[in-house]
């Protein structure tokens, strides 16, 4: 995620301070991982350079005045061109996991153990997710959907290597 051109997205919708975004961060993105304050503050500073946003103001505050940013015209542009432009699937040709698999079998480990406990640890957090998902709002139930199906995705990639590992084990080497 850009989080560049979220925090537009958040100004487009009204201007707000360093903390107004974010507190919309955290409550609308930051569900799993909170945004630290110097990751915002620098983001507003290459948006601010980059004529993307400018200051409409400054307030006072408890320690240094408050600087509300408002999205500039080339913000909106920006925001609209990168809504309107298509994700790269990201088809995970080369990860982690099928890496440990690999090594496993190179180096004479059981990989059926790192499946295993993969497959444990995806479980583990689909019940976690799925539990968030019942208590959730709207959009809670959407992000938890959008992590189950990319989970239940993995579970099936576990299943199929673990049906094939014996195959794999000669191709790795030979």
């Amino acid at each position: 995620m850009s989080l560049g051109h979220t925090i537009l997205g958040l100004l487009e919708s009204q201007p707000r301070h360093g903390y107004d975004i974010k507190r919309a961060y955290d409550e609308r993105f930051g569900h799993s991982r909170a945004l630290p304050y110097g990751q915002v503050y620098a983001t507003l500073s290459r948006l601010l350079k980059n004529g993307l946003v400018e200051v409409a103001g400054t307030e006072p505050g408890e320690g240094p005045d408050r600087k509300r940013y408002v999205i500039t015209d080339a913000g909106i542009t920006d925001v609209a061109q990168w809504l309107a432009r298509p994700e790269d699937p990201e088809p995970y040709l080369q990860n982690t996991l099928y890496t440990k698999v690999v090594l496993a079998l190179l180096t004479g480990r059981p990989a059926v153990e790192v499946l295993d406990t993969q497959r444990a640890e995806h479980l583990r957090r689909m019940r976690e997710l799925t539990r968030r998902k019942s208590s959730g709002d709207l959009v809670d139930q959407l992000v938890c959907d959008h992590a189950l199906f990319h989970l239940e995705a993995d579970l099936r990639w576990l299943e199929l290597t673990a049906a094939r590992l014996d195959e794999l084990a000669r191709e790795v080497h030979s």
